[in-house]
């Protein structure tokens, strides 16, 4: 009889475990509460790219002149946005359930614990089942973080999952958080004419990026109007008449008609009987080792609650690994997941991306690194494109030429970033990039700019 793998929680490291699985013959159920595909990745990441998407869109439109054409203003048609919206999450959880379904996968809609380490109590509209499991995966994802001192409505005071799209794009709002999430909110209500004010807690937006980084960043958004409260902490978010009024730690307040926080997640796993069955976790997250397994050796974990990086591509990675664990190992070489490697992007315009080692990072450890940035400008595309902003930059060792990481700034850095995280993972020297033969004109010219 084939091993069964039960993976609890069917976002992208549920469905990359289940297809990776199901492929090389191991029975898999795959139990959901709530949306195949994944809520973190069908409720935040995709519709929040959409909406980004069509901001991105109104933003051309109002610059046209610049590209010889006659400038057009562009309205939001909230019912059609929604529409769209939802047109994109359906087709995608559409084709993920097709997948999982030709593949032999047994798929549950609702809610399981862990009954003891090889049972998984399920409860679904049939009723109660418990499954024995001989392996099993818990990949239940993260729900927005909301403080004690605030009370969200839906209405005016949003969390992120209340934002896609809101029922009215409001006037005015007040973004909390300047994190990666908290800019790309920023971004996009900007993007669609609202007047925003982001809650900056330190001296710069997105305070574990390279400070360069940062200040591209915070140009286009004081360019579109954005205000930007650097040095402070909401303390209290209130409705006050026809207002919403934040309230920092400083003293300063912020009035505006609408207020989205945007301070981080927290992890799934209240209630999966994980603790009961004595499962090590930290602060809510599964304590895993560089297979994924937990202390018991049988389960694992991935995604968000691993605690590793948020990223859907790492959630795939690791389901992967998680599958390739259970049929016995890889064929072939075997390479762990280096977490350091991973690259990520922020969907702001322009657009940042990194990977690897940062520079702000390799200074503090005292580490020789050689630094080269191009910016954008100098490229033709970017001027054909009309938007010079930005740059590339590469960090390498001075020693063996080693591309050891690297950030993007401009159109289409998540891309690009692309090339260079091929590097680091492959361990490619410098020299490697800058004798590929690019396109030209092309934004990775760049690229090879950067390498020399």
């Amino acid at each position: 009889m084939a091993n069964r793998l039960v993976i609890i929680g069917g976002g992208p490291a549920g469905n990359a475990a289940a297809t990776y699985a199901a492929r090389r013959g191991v029975e898999v159920v795959l139990i959901e509460r709530d949306v195949i595909g994944g809520a973190a990745h069908l409720w935040d990441c995709v519709p929040s790219k959409s909406m980004i998407a069509t901001g991105a869109a109104m933003s051309f439109t109002r610059s046209m002149q610049e590209m010889g054409l006659e400038s057009r203003s562009a309205e939001v048609d909230v019912e059609a946005l929604t529409a769209r919206v939802d047109g994109i999450t359906d087709r995608l959880q559409g084709n993920i359930t097709n997948l999982l379904e030709s593949q032999g996968v047994r798929l549950i809609k609702g809610s399981a614990r862990m009954k003891s380490a090889h049972e998984v109590e399920v409860q679904s509209a049939s009723g109660s089942e418990v499954i024995h499991a001989d392996f099993v995966l818990v990949s239940t994802g993260s729900r927005p973080r909301i403080p004690e001192w605030v009370r969200p409505d839906g209405d005016r005071i949003l969390t992120t999952r209340d934002c896609y799209p809101p029922k009215v794009f409001p006037e005015s709002i007040t973004v909390i958080g300047s994190g990666v999430t908290g800019v790309e909110f920023a971004h996009m209500f900007a993007s669609f004419g609202s007047k925003v004010t982001l809650v900056v807690s330190r001296q710069q937006v997105l305070p574990s990026k390279d400070p360069e980084v940062a200040a591209v960043l915070e140009e286009d958004f004081l360019r579109r109007g954005v205000r930007l409260l650097k040095g402070a902490r909401a303390q209290s978010i209130e409705n006050v008449g026809d207002k919403v009024v934040v309230k920092c730690d400083d003293g300063r307040q912020v009035e505006t008609t609408h207020a989205v926080l945007a301070i981080g997640s927290v992890p799934n796993t209240e209630g999966l009987g994980l603790e009961e069955i004595g499962v090590v976790m930290k602060d809510g997250y599964i304590q895993i080792n560089r297979h994924c397994q937990s202390n018991i050796e049988h389960i694992y974990a991935a995604g968000d609650v691993s605690g590793k990086l948020p990223l859907s591509s790492v959630a795939s990675m690791q389901g992967r690994k998680v599958a390739e664990q259970v049929i016995g190992g890889p064929k072939g070489p075997h390479r762990h997941l280096d977490y350091d490697k991973a690259a990520s992007a922020i969907f702001t315009e322009p657009e940042i991306a990194d990977v690897g080692l940062a520079e702000a990072e390799a200074f503090a450890s005292g580490r020789k690194i050689r630094v080269t940035k191009v910016p954008f400008s100098s490229t033709a595309k970017a001027l054909i494109n009309n938007d010079p902003r930005g740059f590339v930059k590469i960090i390498s060792d001075p020693a063996t030429g080693v591309v050891l990481g690297g950030s993007i700034v401009g159109q289409h850095a998540a891309e690009l970033i692309s090339v260079i995280a091929l590097a680091v993972t492959a361990n490619l020297k410098v020299s490697d990039l800058e004798e590929s033969l690019f396109v030209h004109p092309a934004l990775a010219e760049a690229l090879a700019e950067a390498a020399e």
